[in-house]
């Protein structure tokens, strides 16, 4: 079996997986969302002092499984240095005690990795991952094979559905505030832009859609002043907003690629606005498309440790002493996952 830990962000989460079918056996999840919400967003000291606390719990619930550990998995890169740290001490300490061996995790491979819980790997995909820190979209041939095809030139899909929440006075995390509020809204109401519409270049940006609700928010005489009715049509015109760019530019991706299966994977690929939008895409482009189950769309070890299956398999191991985390290794166009 595979023990996975996750611990990039916000969410302390650890999984057992059995090797042999990909069957998930155990998985436990800590969320910091109240803690962070008093802030508007993630405070990253707090949320490493809470992983810290949180992890040597979530282990013990995996303690009738840890005698048929054949490696340890844990996300690496990206993230928060200091989170991503609490995670890595606790897999190294496990895998050094146990005298296994550590699969290092990149977060964003394992929310492709989410499509596959329970379920054999099904490549080549054409993926758009949208999560609170990345917007992309990457060509996945294989574990070891994801060309990054597309990615946002300033906020991920997710800091805009936090960032423009925050704006309006809202919550945290923004993303189902917003979703909610948009189903009894007036999406037609607020004129907002669509980034890059008419720009050739295949590429994300939400900085100044984010910057258009900023000004009707302005108009309307602040959050405060705002009606809840304000609310409902200002979300459902941002959500319209936001769903129009990213399906403008998947379109060109889709019409350029002939790989058949399509996914859409992170955090924000929760929301099912976003998720009928790409669904009746791949259907003009006869394509299928897949998502994962609702409850593993957000941070999670369960897709760490799918991944670390595979990982399991290629021999992609290390030493536990020689593992370091990378948290904010650049991604570009045309570079690899």
């Amino acid at each position: 079996m595979i023990l996975s830990i996750e611990s990039s962000c916000d969410d302390t989460a650890l999984a057992i997986t059995r090797i042999d079918d990909h069957a998930l056996l155990h998985h436990t999840k800590l969320s910091q969302e109240i803690e962070h919400a008093r802030y508007g967003g993630v405070v990253p000291e707090l949320a490493s002092r809470l992983h810290a606390t949180a992890l040597p719990r979530l282990l013990e619930s995996a303690r009738p499984w840890l005698a048929d550990l054949r490696a340890v998995a844990i996300t690496t890169q990206p993230g928060l240095a200091v989170t991503l740290n609490e995670g890595l001490m606790m897999a190294k300490t496990l895998a050094v005690f146990q005298r296994l061996p550590l699969i290092p995790v990149h977060h964003l491979k394992g929310h492709i990795y989410s499509l596959f819980i329970d379920k054999p790997t099904r490549f080549p995909l054409l993926v758009i991952l949208i999560s609170g820190g990345h917007t992309m979209v990457v060509r996945a041939r294989a574990i070891d094979d994801m060309e990054i095809l597309a990615t946002s030139m300033d906020d991920s899909v997710g800091e805009a559905f936090d960032k423009t929440a925050k704006m309006m006075g809202l919550g945290y995390p923004g993303g189902p505030i917003i979703e909610k509020l948009a189903r009894d809204g007036d999406e037609t109401r607020f004129d907002l832009p669509v980034p890059l519409r008419n720009s050739p270049l295949i590429a994300f940006s939400l900085s100044g859609l984010k910057n258009a609700v900023r000004l009707v928010i302005e108009k309307l005489g602040g959050p405060d002043a705002m009606s809840e009715q304000d609310r409902r049509d200002l979300a459902a015109s941002f959500q319209l907003a936001i769903t129009r760019h990213l399906i403008q530019k998947s379109k060109k991706l889709f019409a350029a690629e002939p790989i058949p299966d399509v996914a859409l994977v992170g955090g924000a690929s929760a929301n099912l606005y976003l998720r009928g939008a790409f669904e009746k895409l791949a259907a003009e482009y006869g394509k299928t498309l897949h998502v994962a189950p609702l409850e593993y769309c957000a941070d999670n070890a369960a897709m760490i440790g799918r991944y670390g299956i595979d990982a399991w398999r290629a021999a992609l191991t290390e030493d536990p002493h020689t593992v370091t985390i990378t948290p904010n290794r650049k991604l570009q166009q045309g570079g690899q996952l």
